[in-house]
Order: structure tokens, then C-alpha cells, then sequence
């Protein structure tokens, strides 16, 4: 179905690809504290730019100055519908495996490539510039409507927190940042460190770049190389040798959906295991997960009919002078009990002599399927698309939408389409995203009604 807001649309294509331009050629991945900002410099960068691109679209507009959440508005009235999502993005992992550099965004073939375009910097310059075509068509906005850009997504979710501290609540809204036609569940998000003193005869190592990220290569640059090169040619573990050493390879993806990618980690744990390391960092890993990503050696199988299987991704490996360090990144059924999961884990890993830490917990989300948000959104996808056999799903992502009262995540991904988010190669499809700006422009104004 053709959109009464067409032309604004169209008109607005240019602009908003120059946007995500603008916002992807800043490497906005958390740097700690670096340049005084909470997140680094980078991200302090994209959040004030995603505050003058919507300036410069007419928004009435925020920002803290401080590095952690920005906020633009437009309409009037008590109620507030919000567009909450980030401008943060994961590390690009090794450049090598990119086409083009991650941070240089690049045309071919119809898509835009670089790190953000799909998680989720071009998702929310797509829906900000829907709502300036209803600007230009002279639409009346009944209610407000706030586009909020969090700092910290990726990471402890400080941006969105501190937003949450001080400022207003939207009654209603969605997060551009997963798939249609919409998500009305998501999983626990549990991560956590296990950890013990180093093992004397374990080489160091400094593996993997985020807990929520599947290692697509691990590094291993200890003794006895020739002896794991021949074991790793037994499990049928590809690798590559290198000067720097052996480098294990799998392939990277989101923690959410770790069947989809291959754990390096992991794959390098077995191998130094059944050659006889004693790390019991790499014996947990070997003897107690492998490579199953639901765990059920610890949990058994541990699922419900809301939202599927617990999974379980080793995002991390740190082997220093004094300790070995695991991080590790759970998505938890809706209905399962946290505290029973907790217990499974601290058994198992204290068998290995590994301590428990609890690094972050985000409860989960659930919206009915018949609350008037899901309904109004569901018809919109469905009015605008044509598709009426897609249902809404369950993820084991995990979106600022459940960190709102009233709001589910909303595309931008279609069915069937590629997930690349933290992977090489992050890209978007144009036509796609521009057909993410028509529903989002007809969900804004359904909502405003």
C-alpha cells in the first residue's frame, strides 16, 4: 500500500542515508572513561550529532553534554509517545574481515555497509526522518513525540538509566532495533564472570571483545602450538597459523542467537583441554559447555513456550599474570527463576573452582498480545505491507524496550531478511529501510491520533 506521506518520503531518502553517514563514521564503541566522557569521546560525538541532525529537521532537542542520553521532541499535549534507541555500537572486531572499513561507510549493490547501519543507528534515523515527512505533510500531532538516544546500549544501559532518572516517561512506544512486525517478548538477560586464581602453567590471553558478541576468532599465542595445530585438525576446527601464533575461527554473532554464529572461544577451550591444559577456566569451558549453546550439561533443557531455549555464550576470555576470567552472557526463558538458574551455574562452576560474579541482569519483557500498543502496531505493519502471515515473535535480544512501561521493539528488520548486527560486513538494504520509514511514519501517526 502506497503511503499518503509518499513524497515526504521519498524527498527525505537522501537526507536521511547522508544522516546515517554522518553518525556511522563515528566510531561511538565504549572506551571507558576515555576524554573524561563516562563512554569515551566517540560516543559523547554521536550523541551530539544525532542532536543536530534532528535539530536541523525542526525537533526541539537535549543533551546532556556529558556523554550519557539526548533527547528531541516534537507536537504537543500531556501524553508522550517515545522512540527510544542508541547511538552506541559494539567494536568492529578485526578490521581484516571487513570489506571496507567499518567506520567508512560505503554503497554497493543497494546497501549501505558500516558499523550502525542496522544496530541501530540507521533504524533510528529512518523513524526520526518519518516523523519530518508527517512534519512536512502539515500533520497535527495530538501527542508528543520524543525520540530518546541512549549512550550505552550495548553495554550497562547507563545512558538509558540515567535518562530513566531524570527525566519523563513515555505513556507508550517502540525501539527501532529488532524485526517485524514486532517483538512482544524478551528473554532474561543474565551475564556474569566466573573466575579463578591462574593456573601456573596457562599461557596469558585476551580473548573476545564483548559478552553479547560470539567470538569469531581466538588468538592463541602460548607453547606447545604444533600439538594444538594437530588436535584442531582432529576436531575439524578450522584455524589459520599466523607469526603472532595459532588463530582459532569460527564465526561471529549477536549472544541473542549464538546457533547462528560459531564460538572460537570455545572451539580453542576443547582443543587446549584435550591437550592437556589445566587452566580451569579452559577445562570448564571443555568439559562442562562445548559447543552447545544452550548449556543443558548445567541447566538441562531449560525452555518455555513464550520464548524458547536458555542460551549461553562465552563472549569473553582474560588469562592475566594472577587471574583467569571468563565473561559469559545468558538469555533466560520469560517464565524460568533466576535464582535457580544462579544456583545451577555456581554448582558447576565450582566444581572447577570458579567463583561466580554477577556482572548484569536486565529482567525480561512481556507485553500481551491483545494490549493496544500490539494491536495498533500490528495492524499498521500489516496495513502497510501486505503481510499478514508474519506473527510477533519472542527474542532473546535484549532492547531498551524493556526498559519502558507500554513499549515493544518495532523493526527494522523484515522476515527472512539478514541479521548482520556485530558482525564484519554490518549492512542494510536501502530499499528495506525505506520501507521501514513508511511504517514508522504510519505507526507515529496512528499513535498520535
Amino acid at each position: 500500500m502506497n503511503s499518503p506521506f509518499q513524497t515526504q518520503l521519498e524527498t527525505l531518502h537522501h537526507p536521511m542515508k547522508e544522516a546515517i553517514k554522518a553518525l556511522v563514521r563515528i566510531p561511538s564503541y565504549l572506551q571507558e572513561g576515555k576524554d573524561g566522557y563516562p563512554f569515551g569521546r566517540a560516543v559523547h560525538e554521536a550523541l551530539a550529532k544525532a542532536t543536530e541532525i534532528a535539530a536541523e529537521l525542526g525537533f526541539r532537542t537535549w543533551y546532556d553534554g556529558q556523554g550519557y542520553y539526548a533527547w528531541a521532541e516534537i507536537g504537543e499535549g500531556d501524553e508522550l509517545v517515545g522512540v527510544i534507541g542508541h547511538v552506541d555500537v559494539v567494536p568492529p572486531g578485526n578490521p581484516a574481515h571487513w570489506t571496507t572499513p567499518p567506520f567508512e561507510p560505503v554503497e554497493r549493490e543497494g546497501k549501505l555497509y558500516g558499523r550502525g547501519t542496522q544496530d541501530d543507528k540507521g533504524p533510528m534515523m529512518a523513524a526520526l526522518f518519518a516523523v519530518k515527512a508527517l512534519m512536512d505533510a502539515d500533520v497535527i500531532f495530538h501527542k508528543r513525540v520524543r525520540f530518546i538516544f541512549g549512550g550505552d546500549e550495548e553495554n550497562h544501559w547507563r545512558g538509558i538509566s540515567r535518562y530513566l532518572e531524570r527525566e519523563e516517561l513515555p505513556n507508550m512506544g517502540f525501539t527501532p532495533d529488532a524485526e517485524f512486525p514486532l517483538i512482544y517478548a524478551e528473554k532474561h538477560i543474565l551475564q556474569v564472570v566466573l573466575s579463578a586464581p591462574r593456573h601456573p602453567d596457562t599461557p596469558f590471553m585476551d580473548l573476545g571483545t564483548a559478552f553479547n558478541a560470539v567470538p569469531g576468532e581466538a588468538l592463541y599465542t602460548g607453547p606447545r602450538q604444533d600439538a594444538l595445530a594437530a588436535k584442531l585438525d582432529e576436531l575439524g576446527f578450522d584455524y589459520e597459523r599466523t607469526d603472532q601464533g595459532i588463530r582459532v575461527l569460527g564465526k561471529a554473532a549477536h549472544a541473542s542467537l549464538p546457533e547462528k554464529g560459531v564460538n572460537a572461544i570455545c572451539r580453542l577451550a576443547i582443543a587446549l583441554d584435550a591437550i592437556g591444559c589445566q587452566s580451569p577456566t579452559i577445562r570448564f569451558l571443555a568439559q562442562t559447555v562445548g559447543m552447545d549453546y544452550h548449556a543443558e550439561a548445567i541447566f538441562g533443557k531449560l525452555e518455555d513456550d513464550v520464548s524458547g531455549k536458555l542460551t549461553f555464550n562465552v563472549g569473553k576470555l582474560t588469562i592475566s599474570s594472577t587471574e583467569e576470567r571468563l565473561g559469559i552472557d545468558m538469555r533466560i526463558p520469560v517464565t524460568a527463576n533466576k535464582e535457580s538458574v544462579v544456583a545451577s551455574l555456581k554448582e558447576a562452576a565450582a566444581h572447577f573452582g570458579l567463583l561466580y560474579q554477577e556482572h548484569a541482569w536486565k529482567a525480561s519483557l512481556y507485553v500481551p498480545l491483545d494490549h493496544p500498543l500490539v494491536h495498533t502496531l500490528l495492524r499498521v505493519y500489516r496495513e502497510v505491507t501486505g503481510d499478514r502471515q508474519a506473527k510477533p515473535i519472542a527474542i532473546g535480544g535484549g532492547t531498551y524496550a524493556r526498559a519502558m512501561p507500554n513499549c515493544v521493539a518495532f523493526g527494522p528488520n523484515f522476515p527472512g531478511a539478514p541479521e548482520t548486527a556485530h558482525q564484519a560486513d554490518e549492512h542494510v538494504t536501502l530499499a528495506d529501510l525505506y520501507h521501514a520509514m513508511e511504517i514508522y511514519a504510519a505507526a507515529i501517526y496512528e499513535l498520535t491520533r
